[in-house]
């Protein structure tokens, strides 16, 4: 006799609410899900960490390299600002036995020759030390020379042959009209 007693009305509607039967097969489940979740929970925070330790190493390594190479930069930067001064491209000129240019002449496009163009100035035998930046190595062959001062004469020295006077003063043919 161990029947249980029928519900009726709102107490009827009430139990078929609550499942019928044992509670600890129900619960099975739901601890299982419990616990992969949270087991799965600590193994992403976990991968997600030493991913993001790595993406700090690396850009602690590229700032690094960054750093070296502005520096790099810098120098080379200072070397180019230093050979392109004025008195260093002149130094290195007179070096190359080049010697300032006289005054210029034009050419229009009608062919006509506008200036009176004039030879360059005799090179000088003033001897012009080298002076080399201290990151610069000294050549091998400077070393071996036992005078110092100019070391090549000739037409091979870069400074232009003296002009005749033919060529140096051409006639012009005619004018431009408004000059």
């Amino acid at each position: 006799m161990n029947r249980k007693p029928e519900l009726r009305g709102r107490a009827a509607r009430l139990a078929r609410l609550f499942p019928t039967g044992s509670g600890q097969a129900a619960r099975t489940p739901f601890v299982l899900l419990v616990v992969l979740l949270l087991g799965g929970g600590l193994i992403g925070l976990l991968v997600l960490n030493s991913a993001l330790s790595e993406g700090s190493f690396q850009l602690d390594d590229l700032q690094k390299d960054t750093k070296s190479l502005t520096d790099e930069e810098q120098a080379l930067q200072r070397d180019v600002d230093a050979y392109s001064a004025p008195d260093a491209l002149q130094r290195r000129a007179r070096e190359l036995g080049m010697v300032p240019g006289g005054d210029p002449a034009f050419l229009d496009p009608d062919g006509t020759v506008r200036g009176v163009p004039s030879p360059a100035a005799e090179q000088s035998s003033v001897y012009v030390p080298v002076i080399r930046p201290p990151e610069a190595p000294a050549p091998e062959a400077a070393e071996t020379s036992p005078e110092p001062g100019p070391t090549s004469t000739g037409p091979l020295t870069g400074a232009p042959e003296p002009a005749t006077e033919t060529a140096a003063q051409p006639t012009p043919t005619s004018t431009i009209p408004g000059r």
